[in-house]
């Protein structure tokens, strides 16, 4: 049935706020796949994806940058080295297949951050060859933030739009804390933390159907805004390390809204191509405690991705985001790509 191609079809990730550190960070495919069809049939839908992204290119505004650039053109600035981020999402989906659903995702996040540091009233400007003695080395893995979207479709008889609204908890842990180049123990940037300690709420609305005139080509749409309505300090550790070194212990994320746009085509019998436009905007962090100089900004990205139907209930996908447009604040990491795969699984 044509719109049962379409429901599988549109359920390929689209990226929307996630986990994200800073405008450049966090892989923000999306498992709510409520939003792009797949709620169309009661039930339970098991979703497991694995992503992986490495920021080792250093960004200022739209154009790339070298560590004596960064040192140029602000002597104190932090010059970051990379950070790999591996994701590992689980998604549970319920909906009573007439008007209501709910999605709840969890994150296991695997990173490791280097960085050079920033002027540290010594070595001077910090680069590869000259490490300040705040430069460190971090790894952590653990769970992430939880997401908890419900959604209603009983608009329309189709049930091919709907309003999405919920909530992002604090299940990260967000206290870990390094020995640094200088030797001495100090806390990880509150953007880079496995979770940001603060409750989030999130609205958001999509679409889906046929483009007019069409048999195999579907399309889908989605916006979505996160806000953050109970920021945290920093913890007590933290905010003890913060304070020997003139730094505060307040921190908000700043908030952010994605536009995701896609088509794909249902003319093969197991495999659906797509192809989608991703775009965040992402403010500044702010807080005594944040990165106020080099966090936020608008990005897009073009997705080329496949769907392969196993089974009428089961489905593989993969999906490589690549930058067309990267215009971040200050100086930040970005990845050349974005590699994503997953199985879905209806029952």
């Amino acid at each position: 049935m044509k719109l049962n191609k379409l429901a599988l079809a549109a359920a390929l990730a689209l990226p929307a706020s996630s986990v994200l550190a800073c405008a450049s960070c966090g892989c923000s495919l999306n498992t709510d796949i409520g939003t792009q069809g797949m709620g169309m049939s009661g039930g339970w839908t098991l979703d497991v994806r694995y992503d992986t992204l490495n920021q080792n290119k250093l960004w200022a505004g739209t154009k790339s940058i070298s560590q004596n650039g960064v040192n140029a053109a602000s002597p104190s600035a932090e010059v970051e080295n990379f950070t790999q981020n591996n994701y590992l999402t689980a998604s549970l989906d319920y909906n009573d297949g007439e008007k209501w659903g709910v999605t709840t995702i969890l994150p296991y996040i695997m990173r490791t951050h280097s960085t050079f540091g920033s002027d540290d009233g010594i070595s001077g400007p910090t680069n590869a060859s000259n490490p300040s003695s705040n430069a460190y080395l971090s790894q952590a893995s653990g769970i992430g933030d939880m997401k908890i979207i419900g959604r209603y479709f009983g608009f329309a008889e189709e049930k091919d739009w709907g309003f999405q609204f919920g909530v992002k908890l604090p299940t990260g842990n967000n206290s870990q804390t390094v020995v640094n180049n200088g030797g001495s123990l100090q806390g990880v940037d509150p953007g880079l933390q496995l979770g940001t300690g603060s409750t989030d709420v999130i609205i958001g609305a999509y679409k889906f159907g046929f483009i007019p005139a069409t048999e195999d080509w579907g399309y889908f749409a989605n916006i979505q805004y996160q806000a953050t309505v109970k920021p945290t300090d920093v913890p007590v550790t933290i905010a003890t390390l913060n304070a020997q070194n003139g730094v505060g212990s307040s921190y908000r994320p700043g908030n952010a809204a994605n536009l995701n746009l896609g088509v794909n085509y249902q003319g093969f019998e197991k495999l659906v191509p797509t192809l989608q436009l991703n775009m965040l905007n992402k403010k500044v962090d702010s807080g005594t405690a944040a990165d106020t100089l080099s966090t936020g900004g608008v990005l897009a990205y073009i997705t080329p991705g496949a769907l392969y139907n196993v089974t009428d209930t089961t489905q593989l996908y993969v999906n490589v985001q690549l930058p067309i447009y990267q215009n971040v604040n200050g100086f930040q990491l970005v990845p050349s790509f974005v590699a994503s795969v997953g199985m879905r699984v209806h029952f």
